[in-house]
């Protein structure tokens, strides 16, 4: 046979963000792209073992997810869901500077309360699920490389923990590192390269915090130990960077260019390798998101490579009974309740006079010594009231742009009734299961013009949904289901209407894997990857998150479906049929070198 499969009739979209859709043929043989229609000669020509009608569907290369945290799920999890059931095909994670190699034995439960704090990911089912039989970066790959799994997956060096296993007890904020801890790194990080580590990752972010309340190691780190590990990636043809930062919001613009300038000299001290840093916009500082493209687009016109990877919806907290958050957490009835089985805390919950007795208290405080909840949550939980002129119930159908007059606040003046007791109320729907929806991140202007303007930016690729991470907080995974539902399709011409197909998908394929070094996928072209998305666009979209208790140790975390998707194939073989995992197991560790 000429091909394994042809998939016939589809509408064909590159992947390369400008050649637009059009009908055509796709064929595989053995995991790869045998042949690609092109407008010219859409038909491809030849047999095959299996063919496919796909007329009516759209064809793209699959989403290369540049930002997730499988980085200890990996270890236990073949289905890394729930990115699989959202088209994506390779997954990056070791993001903000966090993740489980290298790491001394003595070290990893220090590693395990890192990450809880910064990724709201439960230190029980870390502990217990996680396979640990490594120490250093290349160990740490063959490990997870060691069994397939749904999609592949890629891993950068976290700086996190470099700086933990060279300094141990000293690896604290404020301890500036030795010239031989910073030797120890950088052998540590070349070694991690050597292995085929795609880059190294950094987080300078305030709101990143221990599980204990504390700074993450590497948030102070200086100048020095910046550039002498982005100078091990100098010379390389391969190795990105990648960073997270605040850029010390509350310290205004003096500070932030401060901040900016360290990531300059770390793409500097590279010899130029590609950086990503994490664009959003927020409240705090509402025009910091336009400070950083102005300060990227400099830098470019320098001659360094420098991205922003752009979320395509406000970025959310989902606050519910059974969430990590939610705005009665802190109050002395509900602490005194907290600890008792669900059934037996609705039960509570539901009482009149203990809702009363609730609602008439003031809430202590939930951040400090012991808590990884960033230092803002206070603020949150001291002025919920205000809150709640941007809360919105999330619904079976999630509107992650809702209008201002579906906010709670507007429901309670509606209703004559006082804000938290319909807060409240709302919580208790579905069993005591229900979700509220906080857009706290890119919501500024209660529109979605200002991330019209990042989605558009030439510097723009997708990210950002942190596959893995703030399991009982988020679950924007599913982002790259809502770029192409919302901005492909739904967004209403009073807003501005849709943006081009081949822009967006081009945004989470080819941009991010040539970004990424990653030459073999992102595009629908003979010779690379069978990595392909079917779906239909009209019936694109995403269900209502759930919780779900299987995590080890019992740990709970967020699973939002997907519609629209009809298959997705790694390598050539199908692992999701009609939003169903298959059982195929094709994806492996993509080793950047």
């Amino acid at each position: 046979m000429t091909h394994d499969l042809i998939l016939r009739g589809g509408t064909l979209v590159l992947g390369d963000g400008q050649t637009a859709p059009f009908v055509g043929d796709v064929a595989f043989k053995d995991g790869r792209l045998s042949a690609v229609g092109s407008p010219a000669a859409p038909r491809v020509e030849g047999n095959a073992a299996e063919e496919r009608d796909v007329s009516g569907a759209h064809l793209a290369p699959g989403w290369v997810d540049i930002h997730s945290h499988y980085d200890g799920q990996v270890s236990w999890d073949a289905d890394l869901a729930p990115s699989v059931f959202h088209g994506v095909t390779t997954t990056v994670f070791g993001n903000c500077g966090v993740g489980f190699a290298p790491v001394r034995e003595r070290d990893r439960q220090r590693l395990v309360d890192l990450m809880e704090g910064v990724e709201d990911i439960p230190g029980s089912a870390l502990s217990e699920g996680i396979r640990w039989g490594w120490e250093r970066f290349p160990a740490y790959l063959d490990a997870i490389d060691s069994f397939a799994h749904t999609i592949d997956f890629a891993v950068h060096v976290p700086h996190d923990a470099l700086r933990v296993f060279a300094m141990g007890e000293r690896a604290v904020a404020e301890q500036a590192a030795t010239e031989d801890d910073i030797r120890l790194m950088q052998t540590l990080l070349r070694e991690g390269l050597d292995a085929g580590a795609v880059g190294l990752s950094v987080g300078r972010t305030d709101n990143h915090r221990n599980n204990d309340g504390a700074p993450t190691p590497t948030s102070e780190a200086d100048a020095r130990e910046l550039t002498a590990l982005a100078s091990v990636l100098r010379g390389r043809t391969r190795g990105v960077l990648q960073a997270v930062s605040d850029f010390d919001l509350t310290l205004g613009e003096q500070n932030f260019a401060y901040e900016w300038s360290l990531l300059e000299q770390m793409a500097e001290a590279s010899g130029g390798r590609p950086m990503s840093v994490s664009l959003m916009e927020r409240d705090q500082l509402a025009e910091q998101w336009r400070w950083i493209l102005q300060r990227a687009e400099a830098a470019n016109t320098r001659g360094l490579d420098m991205k922003v990877q752009v979320a395509s919806r406000p970025i959310g907290v989902l606050l519910g009974f059974e969430a990590t958050f939610h705005p009665f957490m802190g109050y002395p009835s509900y602490k005194a309740i907290a600890h008792l089985p669900h059934d037996e805390k609705l039960a509570t919950l539901r009482d009149p006079a203990f809702k009363a007795r609730l609602l008439s208290e003031k809430t202590d405080k939930v951040t400090g010594d012991g808590s990884p909840l960033p230092p803002m949550a206070d603020f949150f939980l001291e002025n919920f009231g205000l809150v709640t002129q941007r809360l919105y119930r999330l619904g079976e159908r999630p509107d992650y742009l809702p209008e201002p007059e579906s906010c709670i606040a507007a429901e309670a003046a509606r209703a004559g009734r006082h804000a938290m007791d319909v807060v409240y109320d709302a919580l208790l729907e579905q069993d005591g299961r229900a979700l509220l929806y906080f857009p706290l991140y890119n919501f500024h202007t209660v529109s979605d013009a200002h991330l019209a303007e990042m989605l558009r930016h030439p510097l723009a690729m997708h990210g950002l949904g942190d596959g893995g991470a703030h399991v009982g907080t988020i679950c924007d995974a599913s982002m790259p289901t809502t770029i192409l539902a919302y901005w492909g399709r739904d967004r209403s011409a009073e807003r501005g209407g849709t943006m081009p197909l081949e822009h967006l998908i081009g945004l989470q394929t080819g941009k991010v894997a040539a970004h990424l070094g990653l030459t073999d996928r992102g595009l629908l072209q003979p010779g690379l990857r069978a990595d392909v998305n079917v779906f239909e666009l009209d019936k694109l979209g995403v269900g209502a998150p759930r919780l779900h208790p299987d995590l080890p140790a019992g740990g709970q975390r967020l699973l939002q479906p997907a519609r629209g998707y009809v298959t997705s194939y790694v390598a050539g073989a199908a692992v999701t049929e009609d939003g169903a995992l298959t059982g195929a197991r094709p994806g492996r560790l993509v080793r950047a070198r």
